[in-house]
């Protein structure tokens, strides 16, 4: 018998042989020489839902089988690991709660290895290491394709609450289906079976029947156990503050050179490249990649090298009084380092609007994803800023949306777009491009129905139907928790590459603070790209090393 997706989950992908490989022999006998043999009696639980830290086995002879838990206690297989195929998915190179559980269908005969033993394996025998991190990467895809191991999301599709957990859910590669109750009133049949009413949503309802109120993000990622335990007492060697692209280089830099790593991030891996739909300028990428699925494989490549990530928690602060520095998280805990990355990026800036703050998150968005196209399918929409986040985003939204209207405040794009955008823009028959102009009213009751803007030039205001604005312009630094620390430039950017007394620092993104860097985005002066900044977040870490181990 074979290891497949059983008949009436199968989907024809003809990635099925990647995502459950079967090793051969040779490979199985170095595999064994990293844990033990057992032979395991039919039906023996070998790893559950919500468990940390469990063990990777190979199947040497015999079945072990994957299912998940419904609402109602009843088990669903979905898949059959067989000889020579192996168990597991990314949450293996971190310490986050599994979403599926594992049994033995047969009297099964494996080799099991442990954590410590299994990230030996995958960095000192690459080639089993490749196949493992394939198959475990493109296993995720499948939970989250078929919302297996997941949640369930229940509220109005365009509502801010409701938008705000998918977004989560979603940055964070977690499974869910979602039920939307103002687009199907069939939906509102699931309120009743867990007792809730319209009043009590959005929730979240987890395996086991466990119903979270519209809760906040952090609130969320502890339910769910996305959240790793920090230990108080281990002082790092490194903190990088911010799991953006130069915040991720940094991490797999640091981890893979020996330093102990940990990544603080308070939203989700990506930053505010993770918004992007595509990137098609990025080496070696030919075809372009989106944000998040960047971001997704530099989190799994840090965490195979034994970065650790701390996910929805916030920086807050930093002292940095004495060594070893302590970073100081939103819930009070603070987590030692010897030195600090801040890699914290940037936001985009907010119009100056009455009732702007109304319509964040239910009409005004900050991101367009595969989500947000879906929500405003069919429909015309704004896109405001001239630079390349706002070019891709347009282009992006023009494959699913009625049209685009790209407004800039500026005579054109050439200055501050790449031309392959600005010539894409020009020939697309779904992108207007309105330059010289500005949104001046924003019109809806609890979600945004219409919008005015006004050419500058002209005087002249249009009124269109319009649901979704997605505004992309400017760049605010994050670095409100760095300001008890140094000295911060006027525009709140950090300062690098020179010392107190005006002289030159030995690494251009060393701050007055000896130990303290800064790359990316959130740097004075940076070049504001993602290739730019994976580059800064690599060869920081050079100064890192020679800040912990000076030369004598």
């Amino acid at each position: 018998m074979t290891d497949t997706l059983l008949p009436a989950e199968s989907d024809g992908d003809d990635r099925t042989a990647q995502t459950f490989p079967r090793l051969g022999a040779e490979m199985e006998s170095r595999v064994a020489g990293y844990g033990m043999e057992q032979t395991l009696p039919a039906g023996t639980l070998i790893f559950a839902r919500g468990q940390r830290r469990v063990d990777f086995f190979l199947v040497l002879a015999g079945r072990i089988e994957m299912f998940e838990t419904d609402h109602e206690g009843a088990a669903r297989v979905f898949v059959v690991h067989t000889e020579g195929q192996f168990t597991g998915e990314l949450d293996l190179f971190n310490d986050r709660e599994i979403l599926v559980s594992g049994r033995t269908v047969v009297e099964t005969r494996v080799v099991r290895i442990d954590r410590a033993a299994f990230r030996r394996l995958v960095t000192a025998e690459p080639d089993i290491g490749e196949i493992i991190m394939r198959a475990f990467i493109l296993r995720r895809v499948g939970l989250i394709r078929h919302g297996r191991g997941g949640v369930v999301l229940i509220g109005p599709g365009h509502q801010r609450e409701t938008l705000r957990l998918e977004r989560f859910l979603v940055r964070n590669a977690y499974p869910h289906r979602i039920l939307d109750t103002a687009s199907d009133p069939a939906s509102r049949n699931a309120l009743e079976g867990f007792g809730l009413t319209e009043a009590d949503l959005p929730v979240v309802i987890a395996p086991g029947a466990a119903v979270m109120r519209n809760p906040t993000n952090a609130a969320l990622a502890d339910a769910l156990g996305l959240t790793e335990a920090i230990d108080p007492g281990r002082v790092y060697d490194v903190a990088v503050i911010g799991a953006g692209p130069a915040g991720l280089a940094a991490a797999v830099y640091a981890a893979s050179e020996g330093l102990d790593t940990i990544v603080i991030e308070g939203l989700a891996p990506g930053g505010q490249a993770g918004t992007s739909s595509k990137i098609e300028n990025y080496l070696g990428f030919p075809t372009g990649i989106s944000g998040q699925a960047l971001a997704g494989r530099a989190q799994v490549q840090a965490q195979k090298f034994g970065a650790r990530l701390a996910i929805s928690r916030m920086a807050t602060g930093l002292d940095c009084g004495g060594s070893p520095f302590r970073v100081i998280l939103e819930d009070g805990t603070a987590v030692p380092a010897r030195a600090v990355i801040a890699a914290t990026g940037a936001r985009y800036r907010r119009l100056d609007l009455p009732r702007y703050a109304h319509f964040e998150g239910q009409g005004i968005h900050y991101a367009a994803t595969a989500m947000e196209a879906q929500l405003c399918a069919g429909e015309a929409v704004i896109v405001v800023g001239g630079g390349n986040s706002a070019g891709q985003a347009a282009m992006f939204l023009s494959r699913t949306v009625a049209h685009v209207h790209l407004l800039v405040r500026a005579d054109g794009l050439a200055a501050t777009m790449s031309d392959y955008l600005v010539q894409r823009i020009a020939s697309s028959p779904r992108v207007t491009l309105h330059t010289q102009t500005e949104i001046t009213a924003l019109v809806g009751d609890d979600t945004l129905t219409s919008v005015t803007w006004t050419d500058r030039a002209s005087g002249v205001s249009e009124t269109t139907v319009i649901g979704n604005v997605f505004v992309m312009i400017g760049a605010v630094p994050n670095t409100g928790w760095l300001a008890d620390c140094l000295t911060l430039d006027p525009k709140g950017f950090v300062p690098t590459g020179l010392l107190r007394d005006g002289t030159p620092a030995l690494s251009p993104y060393a701050t007055v603070v000896p130990g303290l860097y800064a790359v990316g985005d959130v740097r004075a002066g940076s070049v504001k790209r993602v290739a730019s900044g994976v580059g800064e977040g690599s060869v920081v870490v050079q100064a890192v090393h020679g800040f912990l181990h000076p030369e004598p």
